[in-house]
């Protein structure tokens, strides 16, 4: 398979990913009432169950990518997660929810490290930005794929059948992955693609020495979980535009997918292309990008909170929310993977993810769930949109590891190669 090819399909199971891990949060008017959910146990379900198993089997998963074949781990990570998606929807109460949420996310933890393991073995490190980019597609397409399922398919047939059909998509590419071939390791002599096994405790401490070495590689990874905190809260923003701004279900569901499509795919190509231009045209990291677009598009986002649904700034302010979602993706990525020794390369992306979503969305989604509680029992007017404007001011202030990061970059990465010269 060409890499072109394999970047599409890549790109199109992180799709995938990304709409099953957003089904709940699409259908939240539904799968809310219907289980008769509180915020707290709703947040358990978007966030902390199934990014608890996913960010530390990730790990895990990242470690086996790094010496196993890859599709083949793939294939039973997609599998895995496709046929519980299925299984959610039959469940009738909390905990026949939670069950499956929390296995879901060990399924989904092989589907990045093993992805961006393989897209690195396939293109040079000028083209990783753009590269990471492309596969992060799968983050806003997905999301907008969820809404669009749950506001045109969700009232023909149902949040329950969707979860199936979903689930059974799954299953089939998951059988075709079986017969793709392993990529060779780039970095690695032909007779070192049979990765040495080294023992779990010593791959993991090596990584935590990078992480307190490289300084560059430290300050983005803070950097995203704080993005991420933001988008653990988000989980409410659904029930935020129908119960506080007023939005027919269907009606919110469709607009902010079809925005999330554009916004999203601007975003993602956006970052990477603008982020590799950007290290390559001045004496810092593609990180510092990320700073300035970030401390641009920040106003902007509180005011959209703010604002009247009727007005211009509520629209252009939900699409620079899912446009920057799409930008952190593709420059953070490509900077985990050039501070990445070969041998480490997936198990460094794998700790990147589950500092993001276990710090990040786990914590970050179930604090949003605990306080919008609080201001629900005292009657506060709002909840929601309190709660959303309290974590994009916690998310905000990743934003200077973002200068510090891009500032230290190429010190660092000329200090790794040296390294591996030795």
């Amino acid at each position: 398979m060409s890499s072109h090819l394999l970047l599409a399909l890549l790109t199109f199971i992180n799709i995938l990913n990304f709409v099953d891990r957003q089904l709940i949060a699409s259908f939240a008017n539904d799968i809310k009432p219907d289980l008769d959910l509180s915020n707290f146990q709703y947040s358990l379900l978007t966030g902390f169950s199934f990014i608890l198993f996913y960010s530390i089997m990730g790990l895990f998963m990242g470690t086996l990518a790094d010496r196993f074949h890859r599709p083949k781990l793939l294939a039973f990570g997609l599998g895995l997660w496709s046929l519980l998606t299925a299984f959610s929807g039959i469940a009738r109460s909390f905990t026949a929810m939670l069950i499956p949420r929390m296995l879901i996310g060990v399924g989904e933890s092989v589907a990045t490290p093993t992805s961006l393991s393989l897209l690195s073995d396939r293109y040079n490190k000028a083209e990783l930005g753009l590269v990471s980019a492309i596969y992060y597609l799968g983050v806003p397409l997905g999301i907008a794929a969820s809404l669009l399922i749950a506001g045109y398919i969700g009232p023909l047939i149902g949040w329950r059948i969707c979860f199936l059909l979903i689930g059974g998509v799954g299953v089939v590419i998951a059988l075709f992955l079986l017969f793709l071939p392993e990529t060779p390791r780039m970095g690695l002599s032909s007779s070192s693609q049979n990765i040495e096994k080294i023992p779990f405790k010593e791959i993991i401490s090596n990584i935590l020495n990078l992480i307190r070495h490289y300084s560059s590689l430290r300050y983005v990874i803070i950097a995203g979980v704080m993005f991420h905190v933001m988008l653990g809260a988000a989980a409410f923003e659904q029930l935020w535009l129908m119960q506080e701004r007023g939005f027919e279900k269907s009606d919110i569901l469709v607009k902010s997918g079809w925005i999330a499509v554009f916004a999203g795919i601007l975003g993602n190509l956006s970052g990477g292309i603008l982020g590799d231009i950007w290290q390559r045209k001045t004496n810092s990291g593609r990180p510092m990008f990320l700073f300035w677009a970030f401390l641009i598009l920040l106003p902007i986002g509180l005011i959209y909170r703010l604002s009247d649904p009727n007005a211009p700034i509520f629209w252009v302010g939900m699409f620079f929310a899912y446009f920057q979602l799409g930008l952190v993706y593709g420059p953070s990525f490509s900077t985990v993977q050039e501070l990445s020794p070969p041998r480490y390369k997936a198990t460094l992306i794998a700790f990147y993810i589950l500092t993001m979503n276990l710090v990040g969305l786990g914590v970050g989604g179930t604090l949003a769930g605990i306080l919008a509680d609080v201001l629900f029992n005292n009657n506060v007017a709002e909840p929601y949109t309190i709660t959303l404007i309290v974590f994009s001011v916690l998310a905000a202030s990743g934003i200077p590891l973002l200068y510090l990061s891009g500032k230290r970059f190429f010190v660092d990465r000329v200090d790794l190669l040296n390294s591996l010269n030795k």
